[in-house]
């Protein structure tokens, strides 16, 4: 039993994306970006709508306020862990000797690529067209490539860079830059996949990758397929850390207005960001600790919500992890 701890956290709340288009007319509202600078770290919730996806202005559209905060906040490195909790087996898209090897960390370039790219939409040969700018330069380069060694350094030493540098100069530029920066750090092993070998060996031998490390576009799909080798996109929580403490954190699953209301959704993708939030942002590891065993001892014990095969409202899945906190 984990011993009460006081934090003296302060909960502020503030909205954002859909809801917040709908009361204030904007995705990121100013209030919303002040008190986020304000604070000593953000949890962040799903922003999506689609009742406002065909907006023809992207600047008013949900996701424009995770871009425009990862960007305003200087948020460049996402960490999402993937591991299968011990009872998941089943769970998982893949064969249960394959799925309980996984256990790694996904680190994705968050404020480069082609999500932050020139877009434009014209005219070619008479038909329309439209265009995303891919581009990175050394410098987010590097600094993404730094973050990915020291948690490599952290774990089992093992670095796989993902990028498709026989295709794409933007890739080529990023592998040349990785290889530089592991000059730095002789005691991690780094080898490099195309991204589309990269996708293929996750599902067939994921226990070889230890830390991945990727742009935007590719660490944004690989960290979603890795949730499902993993058992759920409800499990999956992230970090997104700029060069201090301060960070932003969230599960990495949508809004699912789908289930809406409906108490369906699994909470734990959300508590285990908590628990990244105490131990990266506040240095509270034993209370970190704390959730994710109480997370792990509840899966355990058989807890489990729809997208785990289970029967448990979000409220019963959540009392199942503070039962055992």
């Amino acid at each position: 039993m984990l011993e009460v701890l006081d934090l003296g956290l302060t909960f502020v709340e503030a909205p954002v994306g859909g809801t917040a288009y709908r009361e204030l007319g904007d995705p990121l509202p100013a209030s919303t970006l002040d008190l986020a600078r304000a604070s000593d770290a953000v949890l962040f919730g799903a922003v999506g709508d689609p009742r406002y996806d065909a907006l023809e202005d992207r600047r008013l559209r949900p996701e424009a306020a995770i871009l425009g905060l990862r960007k305003e906040l200087g948020l460049f490195a996402n960490l999402r862990p993937a591991k299968l909790f011990a009872g998941l087996e089943d769970a998982s898209a893949l064969k249960r000797e394959i799925a309980a090897e996984i256990d790694m960390v996904i680190v994705r370039e968050l404020t480069g690529d082609i999500y932050f790219g020139e877009k434009s939409r014209g005219e070619r040969d008479g038909l329309p067209c439209a265009s995303d700018l891919m581009i990175y330069d050394v410098g987010e380069v590097t600094r993404i490539a730094r973050v990915a060694f020291e948690t490599a350094r952290k774990r089992r030493g093992k670095l796989t860079s993902v990028d498709k540098a026989n295709v794409l100069e933007t890739s080529r530029l990023w592998r040349e830059t990785v290889i530089a920066v592991a000059a730095d750090y002789p005691d991690v092993t780094l080898d490099h996949l195309y991204v589309d070998n990269a996708a293929m060996q996750l599902v067939r031998a994921p226990g070889q990758f230890d830390v991945i490390v990727t742009g935007n576009l590719f660490g944004d799909i690989l960290s979603d397929q890795a949730s499902m080798c993993a058992g759920s996109i409800g499990m999956l929580p992230s970090a997104a850390m700029g060069d201090g403490p301060f960070g932003m954190y969230e599960p990495i699953h949508g809004s699912a207005p789908d289930i809406a209301g409906q108490g369906k959704a699994n909470p734990c993708a959300a508590i285990l960001s908590a628990a990244m939030l105490l131990r990266h942002s506040l240095g509270e590891e034993a209370a970190a600790s704390g959730i994710e065993g109480a997370v792990a001892a509840a899966i355990a014990s058989g807890a489990r919500t729809a997208d785990l095969g289970g029967t448990l409202s979000t409220q019963a899945m959540t009392d199942a992890v503070l039962a055992r906190l």
